[in-house]
């Protein structure tokens, strides 16, 4: 009950704060870009239950679609897209599903429904047993180290063979000890992540949850050690 009262004042404050900033982006977006501003992701919630997810549009809209999984140099990003991926400002309209029920501002991040049927394993599904967040320890490795072993030729193969169990092992390190002042930490670290990709840097440590994911994923035997 804290936490979703927690996340009912936050979202709404946000909205209020940070409308300026979206004006921004939604004027950026109709400028640069044809197409909708908003984009609508499937996305599997808190007990398997699918929802929309959204976000602002950063990629040119394809009537093919193309990969679920965004590579690092991926041709359908607009430059202006590209920097409100980096700056993480596309991802502001999902306060709004914060609001509503859908998600939390910290939480596992939501996974596309095809690949949660296709690719999850049992120790995976656990982590649908929460609401998903705007941001959490997996979603800053994702940030941080994603760069590195996502490839440009296949990026939702390289996806789930680099990326997805070690990410859904940090969430699970971060579900077995949350609380509220976890949740402010991770906030935190968001911030300082986003600032220090921004100025540049591109190489993190592995976030603090890596230690309690061990008995889900193998770090110290992985690419991922001394990062």
């Amino acid at each position: 009950m804290l936490k979703r009262l927690f996340d009912i004042l936050s979202s709404g404050i946000l909205l209020v704060l940070t409308s300026p900033l979206m004006l921004i982006a939604m004027a950026g977006i109709k400028l640069t870009s044809a197409g909708p501003v908003f984009y609508k992701a499937d996305r599997m919630g808190r007990g398997k239950k699918p929802f929309a997810m959204h976000k602002f549009r950063t990629m040119h809209v394809r009537k093919d679609g193309g990969s679920q999984i965004t590579a690092p140099n991926d041709a359908r990003i607009f430059p202006f897209g590209n920097f409100l991926r980096r700056s993480k400002i596309d991802e502001l309209p999902q306060l709004w599903n914060v609001l509503t029920g859908d998600m939390s501002i910290v939480g596992p991040r939501p996974e596309s429904v095809s690949i949660v049927h296709d690719s999850y394993t049992d120790w995976m599904l656990e982590t649908l047993k929460v609401r998903p967040g705007v941001t959490s320890p997996g979603a800053i490795f994702g940030y941080t180290h994603g760069d590195h072993v996502l490839d440009d030729d296949d990026p939702e193969g390289s996806y789930l063979e680099h990326m997805l169990a070690p990410k859904l092992a940090i969430e699970l390190g971060y579900i077995e000890h949350a609380n509220i002042f976890t949740d402010f930490g991770v906030m935190f670290r968001t911030a300082a992540a986003i600032i220090a990709i921004i100025l540049g840097k591109r190489h993190f440590p592995l976030p603090l949850e890596a230690g309690h994911a061990q008995q889900y994923y193998d770090f110290k035997a992985s690419r991922f050690t001394g990062s």
